[in-house]
């Protein structure tokens, strides 16, 4: 086949970092199509690609039918009718994370894309960095023995928008923010979560109380998995500092360090500032080269008919332990994942 034609559907953040990545990075596709529901803001994107075709409606897009596949970052909440309808027209999908909101709509896009033939590959663009790609071939080859116990940091520089802050419409900041900590602790252990015991707080954001009473901004939740191994995940968003997401490993023979606050290898020291270094200020600069090769193996795929190393199932399993933490967080019991 030729160039694999995407159409964008939704126009914000990730989907700019998505769209120049396709342009300039990816030559075996081609953006053709940009939808969004604030029609200004698509305009605005496709202008910067290039791209002729706009819509305010994704449906109608589907209808117009002149692309291959469709790359979702809209908000959670509306992804399960985007990616049904998608798969139903044919299209192949790349739904950005979480999957969706609960495990029946989950498993809903799961079957559509399954008997539609299309494929479905969820936006863990983890496990496509170098440094995690690294670490979890060392740790599979036993350089720090066998694996204990893994812990995941993943705290945000500032608020995701406001639909996020309603646990209802996103499914909490552990669904927005920690969905990719669930799955990269699953990756590594090679297990699912067995129980999860989570506590939340609202410590930045007090003026979100009255309006949205159930939001949180830090949580940590501690795992335990069918293999027998353990993990923690500690969460925050907006912590200001900077984009900060780092695993360690803890294995019967040593330990290894994934990630650094540090944006890069320099650092300095005055007598008067004392020392300095460059943090990451987001997530597009932490992950630049995960975000690029997550859609390169999506289109690489497509052409080559072959199933995406992160499927929908680990999409669902992800949700699976964001929604049973959530609920360890209101009822302060320690819970068994329901899958």
């Amino acid at each position: 086949m030729g160039k694999v034609r995407i159409c964008l559907i939704g126009a914000g953040r990730v989907a700019k970092v998505h769209g120049f990545n396709l342009k300039v990075h990816i030559p075996s596709s081609e953006v053709v199509a940009v939808v969004d529901n604030q029609l200004s803001i698509a305009r605005k994107l496709a202008e910067e690609l290039g791209v002729a075709r706009v819509f305010k409606d994704y449906q109608k897009a589907l209808h117009w039918d002149k692309f291959d596949a469709v790359v979702v970052t809209t908000p959670t909440f509306t992804h399960h009718p985007i990616v049904v309808d998608a798969a139903q027209a044919g299209k192949h999908v790349f739904c950005e994370k979480p999957i969706t909101l609960n495990l029946k709509e989950a498993d809903s896009m799961i079957e559509e894309c399954q008997k539609n033939g299309v494929k479905l590959q969820i936006g863990f663009m983890r496990r496509f960095d170098p440094e995690f790609i690294l670490a979890k071939r060392k740790v599979e080859e036993g350089v720090i023995g066998e694996l204990l116990l893994i812990k995941s940091t993943g705290r945000g520089p500032g608020l995701p928008p406001e639909w996020a802050w309603d646990i209802q419409k996103s499914g909490g900041m552990l669904a927005e923010v920690a969905s990719h900590d669930f799955d990269a602790l699953m990756w590594f252990t090679q297990s699912r979560l067995e129980t999860v015991e989570a506590i939340a707080a609202n410590y930045r954001c007090p003026d979100l109380k009255i309006r949205y009473p159930r939001f949180y901004d830090t949580a940590v939740v501690l795992g335990t998995f069918y293999n027998g191994k353990m993990g923690v995940i500690d969460m925050s968003c907006p912590v200001g500092y900077g984009y900060d997401a780092r695993v360690e490993l803890l294995g019967s023979e040593g330990v290894m360090f994934v990630g650094d606050v540090r944006g890069k290898n320099l650092s300095w020291s005055t007598r008067d500032k004392g020392m300095n270094l460059l943090q990451y200020l987001s997530w597009r600069e932490r992950f630049k080269e995960g975000y690029i090769a997550e859609l390169q193996h999506f289109i690489n795929s497509i052409i080559k008919n072959t199933s995406p190393l992160v499927s929908g199932e680990d999409g669902r399993r992800s949700l699976a332990a964001v929604i049973a933490s959530n609920c360890s967080i209101q009822t302060g019991k320690k819970l068994r994942v329901t899958y």
